[in-house]
């Protein structure tokens, strides 16, 4: 006797489409590069190894690829009609990571690090704190220092103005001033950013 649906749900069977495009695999799809006989039109202008270039049908482009045993890559989808090169797609591969890597890097998001002090910090405490910001500043980031005054020390603000200069010229090699000393509420602030050509 043959199974009717009722049947397949009572023993656990789901029934489902083979492959449903989502959002995510839409966009997957979208941003995969074709080659070779994954390129669907029926024309393309084809950019041989020594630079010439004409348009072509898919098969001549593909049979002009395989003369010079590389691969067909679609490279301008959206030009009419679409771009292709003639090319060793897993060099061409290697190429694009290496230049996205580089992308990622140069695009990491600045971070504020933040050190704090007191008015009357102490010289080795000063150096230790200053040693974490070029640490930071080397790294890209940029540095927010302030001097904290609590109860009483707020009579002791030429020292923290001392202070943050004293930091700002040890940093100055490799920081410029991206905001001046200034109070804030009970604390003296200045900010530091590294030198863009750092």
């Amino acid at each position: 006797m043959r199974a009717g649906p009722t049947d397949l749900r009572t023993v656990g069977y789901v029934l489902r489409p083979s492959y449903e495009p989502t959002a995510e695999t839409a966009i997957a799809d979208a941003d995969k590069v074709r080659v070779n006989e994954e390129i669907r039109e029926n024309e393309v202008r084809v950019v041989e190894p020594d630079g010439d270039h004409a348009v072509v049908d898919i098969d001549t482009a593909l049979e002009r690829a395989r003369e010079h045993d590389l691969d067909l890559v679609e490279i301008a989808p959206d030009a009419q009609p679409p771009v292709c090169k003639i090319i060793d797609y897993g060099k061409y591969r290697y190429e694009q990571q290496k230049k996205e890597k580089r992308q990622r890097a140069k695009s990491k998001q600045m971070q504020m690090k933040e050190l704090r002090f007191r008015p009357r910090t102490d010289d080795h405490d000063f150096d230790f704190k200053t040693k974490h910001a070029r640490g930071f500043l080397e790294d890209g980031n940029k540095v927010k220092a302030y001097v904290q005054f609590r109860g009483r020390d707020i009579i002791y603000k030429d020292q923290g103005m001392d202070l943050l200069r004293r930091f700002i010229e040890r940093l100055q090699d490799i920081a410029r001033i991206d905001q001046s000393p200034q109070m804030e509420g009970r604390r003296m602030t200045t900010v530091l950013a590294p030198h863009k050509n750092k």
